[in-house]
C-alpha cells in the first residue's frame, strides 16, 4: 500500500497517504474498544508527513495504557472516528474502516491482548503482544 485515501462516514473530511505503513494491526485496549464501539480497533501507522487531511476534525485527548497522549480525532457531523495521533512518535494511525478500499488492510500484528473479548480469537498468523509493544 503505497497510497491510500480514505475518510469518514458523511465524506466532509477525507485523507490521502503517500506512503508504507510503519505498522498496521488491531488493538483490543479498552480504550480502542469503547472508541470503535468494537471488539478491537484496526489501524494502520504512518509517518505524520505523509497522510494529509482536509475538512474539519475535534479532537478527544487521552492518555493510553502506554501512559502517553493519545488525539482521537473524528467528524464533528457524523461522529466517525477518522485517525489518532501520537504526537510521542510522529504518527498518525489511520482507522482502516475509513479506508476507501478496505480490502488493502493487512493486519500484521495484535496488541493489547489481555484485553481481547474472549469471543476473539487470533487466527495465528499474526503476531501478539499481551501488551503494547515498545
Amino acid at each position: 500500500m503505497a497510497s491510500a485515501t480514505g475518510g469518514c462516514l458523511c465524506g466532509r473530511v477525507r485523507y490521502a497517504i503517500a506512503d508504507e505503513p510503519v505498522r498496521s494491526g488491531m488493538c483490543h485496549c479498552r480504550n480502542c474498544q469503547r472508541y470503535t464501539g468494537s471488539a478491537f480497533e484496526p489501524f494502520l501507522s504512518f509517518a505524520t508527513a505523509s497522510v494529509s487531511i482536509t475538512g474539519e476534525l475535534k479532537t478527544f485527548e487521552h492518555f493510553g495504557d502506554s501512559g502517553r497522549p493519545v488525539h482521537r480525532r473524528f467528524c464533528p457531523n457524523c461522529g466517525s472516528g477518522v485517525v489518532n495521533a501520537d504526537p510521542t512518535h510522529d504518527l498518525v494511525i489511520v482507522l482502516a474502516g475509513t479506508l476507501d478500499d478496505p480490502t488493502e488492510f493487512r493486519p500484521t500484528i495484535e496488541i493489547c491482548c489481555e484485553t481481547a473479548l474472549p469471543w476473539v480469537r487470533g487466527d495465528g498468523e499474526r503476531k501478539r503482544f499481551l501488551g503494547m509493544p515498545v
